[in-house]
């Protein structure tokens, strides 16, 4: 089977990112959301990345204006049904996430593959809600997915080597690196960040520097493009949050523990860029 239409759930920061480079790489898409105004908001995000690499040069009008043309937009998910590979990239609520999986399963031809954005649940776990296991894989692109060039794909225990191959197509296709990950708690890429984050938390808690002072360290000491502090204020730090929590279930191992800081922050409704304050302000 050649992978030639997708269906992208969820409109979010990454489902608008994977349905904007899957359109942009000639497949025909459909964005699924759950509301008019969500589906709106998202595609308007995909309008304005698009202008924003016409005015860099990097695509041409007409090129912004196919992809465009590719998208078509929903808020039923039964119009996933002739996706021959679907991504979810809903939020990060297992519950959720299966109950999605459940719906795709019964709705979506039988020799379709089903992905899931997820960062850090079990991909053996969602796979288990479905009567196709061996056709259900992790595709975790990292934010923003138009930039970034890593891909993680997760193998269930029951994600077969076709599965896997038609992934790994996709994201080669859509200009990604992929990077074959087997399913165990945070997989490669937030089993080392997150961790790195929570202790920039620790280290803001127990008062060893200030947040600038610690993010000022691993940018020029460590050349990272952005302090620990900075990103966890991008990714969100209720995104975070969760990440360790299914770190420190999965792996019942104390070093997981989520920071008191980071629990407090979320409880106070300080996610970061996304609510104008995190461990930084926004504007």
């Amino acid at each position: 089977m050649a992978i030639k239409k997708v269906a992208v759930v969820g409109g979010g920061t990454m489902g608008n990112g994977i349905a904007h480079v899957f359109a942009q790489a000639g497949f025909d898409v459909t964005l699924i959301e759950q509301s008019a105004d969500f589906l709106e908001k998202a595609f308007g995000t995909i309008k304005k990345n698009l202008e924003r690499m016409v005015k860099k040069e990097k695509i041409t009008q007409e090129d912004a204006d196919a992809a465009l043309a590719r998208i078509k937009k929903s808020t039923d998910l039964d119009d996933a049904k002739d996706a021959d590979l679907v991504v979810e990239a809903v939020f990060e609520d297992r519950d959720l996430k299966k109950k999605i999986f459940k719906k795709l399963d019964e709705k979506c031809k039988t020799e379709a593959v089903l992905a899931s954005n997820t960062s850090s649940i079990p991909i053996t776990e969602i796979a288990g809600v479905t009567k196709r296991p061996d056709k259900v894989i992790g595709m975790h692109f990292m934010n923003p997915v138009p930039m970034m060039k890593l891909v993680e794909l997760i193998r269930g225990i029951a994600t077969s080597d076709n599965t896997y191959k038609l992934a790994d197509e996709a994201a080669k296709a859509v200009g990604k690196t992929p990077v074959e990950v087997n399913d165990y708690p945070g997989f490669i890429s937030n089993r080392v960040l997150l961790p790195m984050i929570n202790e920039a938390c620790f280290a803001l808690y127990e008062g060893v520097a200030t947040k600038e002072a610690i993010d000022t360290v691993m940018k020029l000491g460590m050349n990272h493009p952005m302090g620990p502090l900075e990103l966890a204020d991008l990714i969100g730090l209720d995104v975070c949050l969760d990440i360790m929590e299914v770190l420190y279930e999965g792996f019942a191992d104390s070093k997981y523990r989520p920071c008191p800081l980071l629990r407090k922050m979320v409880l106070a409704g300080y996610l970061g860029r996304k609510t104008k304050k995190g461990f930084y302000e926004y504007e």
